[in-house]
């Protein structure tokens, strides 16, 4: 597999990181205590806390299971002795996705194994990377979490206010580069491709740098929609639907920060 069919095999996967359905406006229709008649009792509401809790929880599986598959890589560093696992945490954690977006009550059991599946596929994604750059992986690991804390920092602070036109600017630029993604997997299929953005040249670092721009400003988003979740006093179970949501941006963004620093990185 050469270097541009790897990028754009990445591309793919990231396809189904791009547009987040698990946090539409859409997923608490139906959810608040008000639509309830009051049945739901404060202890059984969704609250900030618990689905911080419960976000942590995820990231420790995925980072649990990343480790794992990196550990089997670096016993021999052959990207095969990884593959299997990358494929099973790529093609089940999306089928786990789509599992929980439609049936948001079995997220207290599917958002976990969702993270388990996905710490497999990005442990072999990064291993391969690795393989090209070596220490992009921690370096796209360090990037993404830096990202998510200055972004919860500022969002928390006032600092960043999601407006109606924020909101629709995030949405249209996010469902912009999944169509493109699409079109670029269906293209591909008749050997055209876009070799000027999947490369290290400008045009393709700073389409990198938008993409990963976009990805960033969605977990704002996420921010959002928890804390709106949470005022609406939305079942308990739903800190975990909020959560897995979180971590469907954040995969999508470290597999970003990967692509634009392996673009980064080949140019030297």
């Amino acid at each position: 597999m050469d270097s541009l069919e790897f990028k754009e095999g990445v591309n793919s996967m990231a396809l189904f990181k791009t547009s987040n359905p698990a946090l539409s406006d859409k997923a608490f229709n139906g959810l608040s205590d008000s639509q309830y008649g009051g049945l739901i009792d404060a202890a059984n509401r969704m609250t900030l806390s618990g689905t911080v809790n419960k976000t942590g929880v995820l990231l420790f599986c995925a980072i649990a299971t990343a480790a794992w598959t990196w550990h089997t890589f670096l016993q021999s560093r052959d990207i095969a002795d990884v593959a299997p696992l990358m494929i099973v945490g790529v093609l089940g954690g999306f089928v786990c996705a789509m599992v929980t977006v439609f049936k948001k009550e079995w997220s207290p059991v599917t958002a976990p194994i969702y993270a388990l599946l996905e710490g497999l596929g990005l442990g072999g994604i990064s291993a391969a990377f690795d393989l090209r750059y070596p220490g992009i992986g921690f370096q796209a690991v360090s990037l993404t979490f830096g990202t998510l804390f200055v972004l919860l920092l500022a969002y928390s602070s006032g600092l960043i206010k999601v407006t109606q036109k924020l909101r629709l600017g995030i949405v249209a630029a996010t469902g912009g580069i999944a169509v493109f993604y699409l079109m670029e997997m269906l293209l591909s299929f008749f050997n055209f491709r876009f070799i000027a953005i999947n490369g290290s040249g400008p045009l393709g670092i700073v389409f990198s740098l938008i993409v990963v721009a976009v990805a960033a400003l969605n977990l704002v988003l996420d921010f959002d929609f928890i804390e709106r979740g949470v005022q609406a006093g939305a079942p308990k179970y739903m800190e975990w639907y909020g959560a897995f949501g979180i971590m469907v941006t954040l995969v999508w963004l470290y597999l970003e920060i990967l692509r634009l620093l392996s673009k980064m990185r080949s140019r030297n």
